[in-house]
Order: structure tokens, then C-alpha cells, then sequence
């Protein structure tokens, strides 16, 4: 065995492979961009090097900058994580050929598997059922559009080198072909470096299940069962789980038998996932399941795995790249229980699901499950890299009791300044649809008004109010020499008063109306009063740390700045005690503002052109996906303000829309 290990990654994977690396004695190292010169993977590593810039490009994607820093260090093998270089056959054979060892398949079965068009010939080859589709290599869009139209709409366009739901798009008609496949070009060129594409009938129950395959240099193959990936949002996993829900012994079986003749047809060491698409609008059966592709790496949701089996797949990983054989034959390898994870992401569902950047101020993850992240309070969330910030990953007895435990972990979390999807995935699990077992990969576009909808309950509001009187209250006493900001229109509040108080708050432009009745001043600074919104009247008991409404204590962050952050069920509601303008989008006046930090890469409009409501004016990518922003009304483009091509910052105005 090597005794020290580089991971050429960073956050939650990177954590991760160090933390196995460590219970087995490893010299851990690391290598950070200067973005991430104060992540915890850097600070969790017994080394560390500076490897470049920011941008992915100049420093994680830059295969002799990270073989550099492994070489200065003296790392004997290279775990990749997953993304960046992790399926790069020349970064792997790089650094095979430096001496070190490469913690991974061989760069064949990378490059066999790499290109999505050329796996499904091979999988052919080797028997294992394919989707219907286009994987030729004449891309011009005359072919593609004719190829289109054979298999019939909707369809799906793939960049050959995707993963991740980059470069993905679903088209249901023949007039919207063009604008998709020239999108999927422009996300397979952007992510991967290479535009081309192939072609899918798009399946209209589609069940996405996927088996966890694992070869060494001894010849041997087996699998670790099945997941299903099926809860996704634009081709992006949300919530995963293993076993598959309704999915039988005989089923099962072809499945995996299949996974594992794949990853034969390749001679593959290491841990590998063969990804299966499955028709599930009559059940899951074995004749309506297509090899997708394969994933020559360690997966993001690899956890529910090891939690149903047992099994340390990192610790795999280093055994059978230090050559030792499997540590367990096929039929040892157990199936306990029921595991789910879902990926917190740093995004804002109640507007669009936009990433949210930024420094994490508050931080709380649930403490009773498994959680791993890459991030800590004080810590950034960067627009360079993916959104994802930590995974949350239970095991149970069974499938509702599974379901019901991430539930409530997600409904656990804090985070702010920073938005994430915490209440959206807690929804999605309490779903009936979901509990029942009942899903696909419509599911989240099926139910979405119902998941995001996400309003303050008369709890909150109570909460929110009861902390802007005791701000208040504690600012007539003078407690820390400091007025806060609300004190023009809150003078009146006095301990022992006895006349109505009316708050007026904000909550994303809407006005939350309350009144506070007999405050009462309390032992050791806490406050103490009544108060009425317009669901009926509260008890309120609280100091500026915490605060109780009826007995029941209700999270908060203390943001500094006037505001008023309240924590429930996983989502997040900030209160001013003034009207201001949303950030970002589009404007009444008819402004599109950036809504985050990025680069222009498409203008579908330019100035004077006659545009609907809702028609795309100009395409923004920040964080790895596209953003196009909308018409708010039928009108004119009266300015447009940027190039493609230009990087632009938050709140710009891109482009104004005057109505016609």
C-alpha cells in the first residue's frame, strides 16, 4: 500500500477521500485554487498546494499543475474525486507514466466509456440493451435534424462527453430543435470541450437506475446492487436512494448481470456506476431497461451504497489501485435496510432555483445523520465551482422510515446569507407521490408549484415581529450604546407599556402587518409580550439571541443590518422593516439585471427587436449552467448592453425591454 495519497479535487469529495485516507494511515495532501485558499479540505490535509487562479481551467482542470504539486510533494497515488479530471485518460496516463499510482480504472476503460455514442456501440457489442437513438458522427444540424424527426419527438440531445445534466436538453417539438441542440453545443463545448452530440428518444416515464460496479487487476467484477436517481431537476440528481423502490429479485438480477457484463466488456478495476434508463409507466421490468452510459469514477451519491452494504468504497479504491484483489466475492456482499441522500444545494427555489454565492455567516447541519460537505460557517460558496455544499445521507429499516428521517434532517438545516433547497427537498420527500414510492424523472416538473411554494407561516411572522420589538426594546434601554436601524419608527415601545404597537414588515415585497400588545420588560434582558398578526395573537418571550412564540423556540440569524432571518422547516424568510427592490432578473421598468455574477454566451435578441413576454433576450453562465433571461412584458429591446463574451457583475443591466 502507498502511504500517501494527493486528491486532485477540492470540497465534499475531497474531505471525503481524506477522511478514509486518515483511518488508514495515509499522508493526505491537497491542492486548492486561490479561491479556495481558506476551504476545509485545504485545512484538513496534511499538505496543501497552490495550484492557480479560480477558474477551474487554470488550476483543477490543469492536469500538469496538479501532477506538479503531486511531484513536489511526493505523493505516491492520486485519487481524482469525481468531476474535473477524474475521467481524463491523459491526465491518467500522465500520471501513470510519473511513477505514481493512478486511483482509478485504466486510462482504455476511461476512453472506451468516455464518449457517450461510442459506449452504447460497444454495449451493443457486448449485449447490454441500449436506448433507440442517433449516435453517428456526421454532426451537421441538417443530420441532427433529420435524425430528430426519425426518432420521433420529444427527444433528447446529449453532449457525447456530458454528465451531470450539463449540456442536456429535452425538445418536444420539431421548430424548437435548433435552439436546443446550438444550447447543448455551447454547454458540451463550455464543460467539456467538445460540442458534439447524440440523440435519444426521450422516454415519458423514464426511471433512472444505475448499479454500482467495482473490477480489480485480478480479473474480478462484481456489483454493489442498484440505485435509483430518478428524483432530478434538469437533468440534475436531487435525491437518491438504494435499493430501487419496486423493483423485484428478477428484475434486480438482469440489471446488475447486465452492469457487470459492461464493465467486463471493458476490463474495469475500480469503482465504476453503469447508469440505465427504464420505460416505469407499466412497472419496472427487465425489458424496459437501457444501458445510458458509465460513470468511470466514484459517484456524488456512492454514500446510500456503502450505507446498505457496509462497505467503504473509498477504501476500495485504495486497496485495488495498491493491487490488492476485492475484499469481498458477489455473494458476500450484503443488502441491509434502506438509504437516502439529498444534495443541498446553494440555490434559491422560491426565484428560479438561481445559485446563491456568497459567505456562509450561519451554518447548521443536522448532527444525528451523516453529512458530508466541504464547507463550515465562515466559509464561501464561489460562483466558479458547482452548487452543490453538502449531501445529507440517512439509513433506516425501510424505505418510509428512510424518507421520513432525511425529511426531517433537511428541515434541520440553516444556512444564511447563502439560500439553498433545504424545505424544497423536505417536500419532496414528504410527497404522497414520493412515500408511495411513485416516481420518475418528471416528478419534480410534475409537482413543482406545490414543492417551492414555501410562504412564512403566522409563526414566523410572529417571530420576525417579536424580534423587531425586542431590538426595539433593548434600544429605548440603550444595552449596547447602539440604535438599530428600525428605531425612527419603534421610539414608542417602553417596558410596562400597555398601548398597541404597530410593526410594519417586508417579506419579498409584501407587507406583514402586526401589532404588540403590553410589552412587558423580563429577568436578564428578555422581553416579554404579546403581539397580533393577522392569524391571531402570540406569546412572545426572547433576548436578541433567541426568541419563543407560544413556548416553542424558533431559529434565527442575527444579521447585523436590520433585518430579521427566521429558520422553518428548512426554508429561510428574511423580513425588513422597509420596502426594497428585488435583486436581480427582470424589473417593472422592463430592466434585466444579472441576478448573479457571469458570462454573456448567447443574445437571441438585440436592440429594436420586437420580443413577448417570456421570450429569451440574453443567455448568462454562471456556475456551470445557462440562465436566460426573459421578456417581463411584450415590448421593444430598447438597450442591450453587453456582448457575448463579456463577464459581467450582480445587478447588471444587461438589457432593457420598454413596453410597445
Amino acid at each position: 500500500m502507498f502511504k500517501s495519497v494527493l486528491v486532485a479535487n477540492r470540497g465534499e469529495i475531497a474531505c471525503r477521500v481524506f477522511r478514509t485516507a486518515r483511518r488508514m494511515g495515509l499522508r493526505t495532501i491537497a491542492v486548492y485554487s486561490e479561491a479556495d485558499a481558506q476551504a476545509l479540505h485545504v485545512r484538513e490535509a496534511d499538505d496543501a498546494v497552490l495550484i492557480g487562479p479560480a477558474a477551474a481551467r487554470e488550476s483543477y482542470l490543469d492536469a500538469a499543475k496538479v501532477l506538479a504539486a503531486a511531484k513536489a510533494t511526493g505523493a505516491e497515488a492520486i485519487h481524482p474525486g469525481y468531476g474535473f479530471l477524474s475521467e481524463n485518460a491523459d491526465f491518467a496516463e500522465a500520471v501513470m507514466a510519473a511513477g505514481i499510482v493512478w486511483i482509478g480504472p485504466q486510462p482504455s476503460s476511461i476512453r472506451a466509456m468516455g464518449l457517450k455514442d461510442a459506449a452504447k456501440k460497444l454495449m451493443i457489442e457486448a449485449g447490454v440493451p441500449v436506448t433507440p437513438g442517433y449516435q453517428g458522427e456526421d454532426q451537421s444540424v441538417e443530420t441532427l435534424t433529420a435524425e430528430a424527426a426519425r426518432i420521433g419527438y420529444p427527444v433528447l440531445i446529449k453532449a457525447v462527453a456530458g454528465g451531470g445534466g450539463k449540456g442536456m436538453k429535452k425538445v418536444d417539438r420539431a421548430e424548437d430543435f435548433a435552439d436546443g441542440l446550438a444550447s447543448a453545443q455551447r454547454e458540451g463545448q463550455s464543460s467539456f470541450g467538445d460540442p458534439r452530440v447524440l440523440i435519444e428518444s426521450y422516454i415519458t416515464r423514464p426511471r433512472h437506475i444505475e448499479v454500482q460496479v467495482f473490477g480489480d487487476s485480478h480479473g474480478n467484477v462484481v456489483h454493489l446492487h442498484e440505485r435509483d436517481c430518478s428524483l432530478q431537476r434538469r437533468h440534475q440528481k436531487v435525491i437518491e436512494e438504494a435499493p430501487a423502490p419496486g423493483m423485484d429479485q428478477a428484475t434486480r438480477d438482469a440489471v446488475t448481470a447486465a452492469a457487470v457484463r459492461a464493465a467486463k466488456a471493458v476490463n474495469y478495476q475500480g469503482a465504476g456506476t453503469i447508469e440505465f434508463i427504464a420505460d416505469a409507466s407499466d412497472g419496472l421490468k427487465a425489458d424496459r431497461i437501457w444501458f445510458m452510459e458509465m460513470n468511470t469514477r466514484l459517484q456524488v451519491e456512492h454514500p446510500v451504497t456503502e450505507s446498505i452494504t457496509g462497505v467503504d468504497l473509498v477504501e476500495w479504491q485504495l486497496r485495488v489501485a495498491s493491487g490488492e484483489p476485492i475484499p469481498l466475492a458477489q455473494a458476500d456482499i450484503p443488502m441491509k435496510g434502506w438509504a437516502m441522500e439529498a444534495r443541498l444545494y446553494a440555490e434559491d427555489p422560491a426565484h428560479g432555483f438561481l445559485p446563491s454565492i456568497g459567505r456562509l455567516d450561519h451554518f447548521v447541519m443536522p448532527d444525528d445523520i451523516r453529512v458530508d460537505t466541504g464547507v463550515e460557517q465562515g466559509g464561501e460558496v464561489s460562483q466558479f465551482y458547482d452548487p452543490m455544499i453538502a449531501k445529507l445521507i440517512v439509513h433506516a429499516d425501510s424505505r418510509e422510515a428512510a424518507a421520513a428521517r432525511l425529511a426531517d434532517a433537511c428541515r434541520e438545516v440553516e444556512v444564511w446569507p447563502v439560500r439553498t433547497n433545504a424545505g424544497f427537498l423536505a417536500r419532496c420527500l414528504d410527497h404522497p407521490r414520493f412515500v408511495e414510492g411513485d416516481v420518475d424523472t418528471g416528478f419534480i416538473g410534475a409537482e413543482e408549484a406545490l414543492l417551492i411554494a414555501a410562504k412564512p407561516s403566522s409563526l414566523s411572522i410572529a417571530a420576525a415581529l417579536a424580534a423587531v420589538g425586542i431590538r426595539a426594546d433593548e434600544a429605548v434601554f440603550d444595552y449596547n450604546n447602539a440604535a438599530p436601524p428600525w428605531n425612527d419608527g419603534l421610539f414608542a415601545f417602553r417596558m410596562n407599556a400597555s398601548a398597541k404597537t404597530g410593526v410594519t414588515l417586508y417579506h419579498d415585497g409584501e407587507r406583514v402587518q402586526g401589532e404588540l400588545l403590553g410589552v412587558h420588560g423580563g429577568a436578564a434582558r428578555h422581553s416579554t409580550f404579546d403581539l397580533r398578526t393577522d392569524d391571531g395573537t402570540f406569546q412572545a418571550l426572547g433576548s436578541p439571541a433567541f426568541v419563543f412564540i407560544n413556548g416553542e423556540q424558533v431559529a434565527m440569524a442575527e444579521t447585523g443590518d436590520g433585518r430579521v432571518v427566521v429558520f422553518e422547516e428548512g426554508d429561510v424568510f428574511e423580513f425588513l422593516p422597509r420596502l426594497t427592490a428585488a435583486a436581480g432578473g427582470s424589473t417593472s421598468d422592463g430592466g434585466l439585471r444579472a441576478p448573479m455574477p457571469g458570462k454573456i454566451v448567447a443574445a437571441p435578441a438585440k436592440a429594436g427587436d420586437v420580443v413577448t413576454k417570456g421570450q429569451p433576450v440574453v443567455v448568462l453562465e454562471a456556475m456551470k449552467m445557462e440562465h436566460a433571461l426573459t421578456a417581463p412584458f411584450d415590448g421593444v429591446v430598447a438597450e442591450f448592453n453587453v456582448a457575448v463574451g463579456d463577464q459581467v457583475v450582480d445587478g447588471a443591466v444587461l438589457a432593457v425591454v420598454k413596453a410597445d
